[in-house]
C-alpha cells in the first residue's frame, strides 16, 4: 500500500504505508537517535508530532513489552527509511510493522529520509498530514495548511492522568529485568511528581534513588501537593508549548520557596515561565540521544538525551537565576537554578541514559537538595 507525506510549505513525499491505514496530521519533526525508536513511540512528549527517524533503518531489535515510556504510543505517525521486518533480539516479541498497526499509529517508509530532514532543517519544521487514503498532492497539502499548528495549544491535558497514582518500579537491571519495591520497604524521601506527560523511567529513576512517588495530574492544585507533606515535587516532561500551560506556572510559583523543585524538559521551561521568563519556538528543535551539552563555566560536556522544540529565553531571565547547562550546538539554555530557592531544571532528559550515564548525577542533586530542607 502506498502512502504520502504532504507538508504545509507545498513539499510532497510519497513511499510506502507502514503500521495502521488512516490519516493524521502533526507538526513534522526529526529524530537523529540510532536506536530507542520504542521508547520515542511511548514518550507522550511526542504527542501531536509526525516523528522521522534519520538512522536508514529502523525496526532491527523489534518491540517488546518492557522499554515503553507510558502505556501506549503518544506521536501522530512515524517515518522511517527502511522498516526492518525481520527484528534480531532475544527480547523481541513483534515487528515494528505489527506494533504500530497494533496501536493504531500511521507510519510511512521507502522515503529519502534525507532530503525531508534537510527540508525541515532549512524550512523549519512545520504541520503535515501523513495519508495511506488520499494520495492526491493539491488535497493533502490543502489539508496540511488547515491543520491546527502545535504552538498555542494546550497539549498536556490530553496526555495527563486521569488520578493520582503511586508508583514503585525501579530501573532495569541485566540480571532480574524492573524490580518492584516492596510494600512497606523504607524510603528516605516523599516526592510528588506532576504528570505533563511523564516518562516511565524517570519514575524508575526516583524510586531507584530512594523515593516514594506519587504522581499527581497536571492542573493539581498546589496547596493539595503541599498537602501531601513532600520532601520535594518533579516537574515532568510534557508535549507542545509551555505557554498556554499556564495552570502549571501558577502551581509552581506557589510551590517555588515552600518545597524543593526539580524539572526536566517541558518542567524546565514552565519553571522558567514561573520565574518571569519566557519561552520561544526553535526553528527545527533538539531531538536524539547525541546532543552535547557543557555543565557550567568548566571543560565538562555531557552527551545528553533531548526532546524539545522549544527554548528557554537566556536573557529573560532574572538575575536570581543562573543558567548552569547550554547547548554547544547551538548555545541555546540547557538548565537552570535558583541562587536562593531550591528549585533547579534542565531541558534534556538524564533518565534515557545518554552517554550512557553522563546525567544521572542529577537524580542525586535532587537527593542532596531534599536532605538539606529536611535539616533546615
Amino acid at each position: 500500500m502506498k502512502a504520502a507525506l504532504a507538508l504545509a510549505d507545498g513539499r510532497v513525499f510519497y513511499g510506502q504505508a507502514l503500521g495502521a491505514s488512516g490519516e493524521v496530521s502533526g507538526e513534522v519533526v526529526f529524530n537523529t537517535s540510532m536506536t530507542g525508536y520504542q521508547e520515542i513511540l511511548t514518550d507522550p512528549s511526542y504527542h501531536g508530532e509526525i516523528v522521522t527517524m534519520t538512522y536508514p533503518q529502523i525496526g532491527n531489535y523489534g518491540i517488546n513489552p518492557e522499554d515503553v515510556e507510558s502505556c501506549r504510543p503518544h506521536l501522530s505517525g512515524f517515518i522511517v527509511k527502511e522498516a526492518c521486518a525481520f527484528p534480531s533480539s532475544w527480547r523481541s516479541q513483534m515487528s515494528l510493522d505489527a506494533y504500530l498497526k497494533e496501536q493504531g499509529i500511521i507510519g510511512l517508509s521507502g522515503i529519502d529520509t534525507r532530503a525531508l530532514v534537510r527540508h525541515i532543517r532549512d524550512k523549519g519544521a512545520q504541520t503535515g498530514i501523513l495519508s495511506t487514503i488520499d494520495l492526491d498532492p493539491e488535497s493533502l497539502v490543502d489539508k496540511a495548511r488547515k491543520a491546527p499548528s502545535i504552538v498555542g495549544r494546550d497539549l498536556v491535558r490530553e496526555v495527563t492522568c486521569p488520578k493520582p497514582y503511586h508508583w514503585s518500579e525501579g530501573i532495569w537491571d541485566l540480571e532480574t529485568g524492573y524490580h518492584q519495591r516492596e510494600e512497606g520497604a523504607a524510603t528516605s524521601f516523599k516526592v510528588v511528581a506532576y504528570d505533563f506527560g511523564i516518562k516511565r523511567n524517570i519514575l524508575r529513576n526516583l524510586v531507584t534513588s530512594g523515593c516514594d512517588v506519587t504522581v499527581v495530574p497536571a492542573t493539581t492544585p498546589a496547596e493539595e501537593v503541599l498537602a501531601m507533606q513532600p520532601d520535594g515535587v518533579f516537574l515532568s516532561n510534557g508535549p507542545g508549548d509551555p505557554q498556554p500551560v499556564t495552570y502549571a506556572q501558577e502551581n509552581i510559583r506557589q510551590l517555588l520557596g515552600k518545597v524543593p523543585l526539580f524539572g526536566i524538559c517541558l518542567g524546565h521551561q514552565l519553571l522558567c515561565l514561573a520565574l518571569g521568563g519566557l519561552t520561544y519556538k526553535l526553528k527545527f528543535g533538539h531531538r536524539g540521544g547525541n546532543q552535547p551539552v557543557r555543565r557550567g563555566a568548566g571543560h565538562n560536556v555531557e552527551i545528553t538525551s533531548q526532546n524539545h522544540g522549544f527554548a528557554v529565553d537566556a536573557d529573560s531571565l532574572d538575575s536570581a537565576v543562573l543558567v548552569s547547562h547550554i547547548n554547544l550546538n547551538d548555545n541555546t539554555v540547557e538548565g537552570l537554578r535558583h541562587k536562593q530557592l531550591p528549585a533547579f531544571s534542565v531541558q534534556y532528559h538524564p533518565e534515557a541514559s545518554p552517554g550512557p550515564h553522563d546525567s544521572r548525577y542529577l537524580f542525586g542533586e535532587f537527593i542532596e537538595l531534599m536532605q538539606k530542607w529536611k535539616k533546615q
